[in-house]
């Protein structure tokens, strides 16, 4: 029976530290090894926490890593460029993206999301904005969402 190890790390900045070590010490794999390949997995989500699950065979002592994306809400704090979002998103702003930015997150985490295509999924990553206080295209997200409804962004959803 395989052994499952769940963890959130800094992309391409795993450690022996922790949480990863001191899980991996007691199955006897070689720990630098699934750090290593860890960093190699996580480097393109360079300063976002990312969930990792590293599955370890105990007795071959093999394993294999499985990258998740990282929270939405990263990956939008990413791209406007801050440190985090707005600590209260009705009355103050963290900042400003574009629908492409918005359309890009909903590409990584297409797989995560529950709306039935790019433009419902697009939505749902600028529902995730409305409540961290970041506009889109300088406009309230809910006004983003209304026009996407209204077709005025089809072009982009071609």
């Amino acid at each position: 029976m395989a052994e499952t190890i769940k963890a959130l790390v800094e992309g391409g900045k795993a450690s022996a530290g922790p949480p990863l070590g001191p899980a991996l010490g007691p199955m006897g794999v070689n720990i630098m090894q699934v750090i290593n390949t860890i960093n190699d997995k996580t480097k393109q989500f360079n300063g976002m926490k990312v969930p990792v699950k590293v599955i370890i065979d105990p007795t071959t002592k093999n394993f294999e890593i499985e990258v998740g994306t990282p929270p939405a809400a990263s990956l939008i704090i990413n791209e406007m460029g801050g440190e985090k979002g707005a600590s209260s998103p009705s009355r103050h702003k963290a900042g400003n993206i574009t629908i492409d930015q918005a359309i890009k997150v909903a590409k990584m985490k297409f797989d995560n999301l529950l709306g039935r295509d790019l433009k419902h999924k697009t939505k749902e990553i600028i529902g995730t904005c409305r409540s961290m206080g970041v506009t889109v295209e300088g406009k309230s997200p809910s006004e983003i969402q209304k026009a996407i409804d209204d077709g005025e962004y089809d072009a982009k959803f071609a």
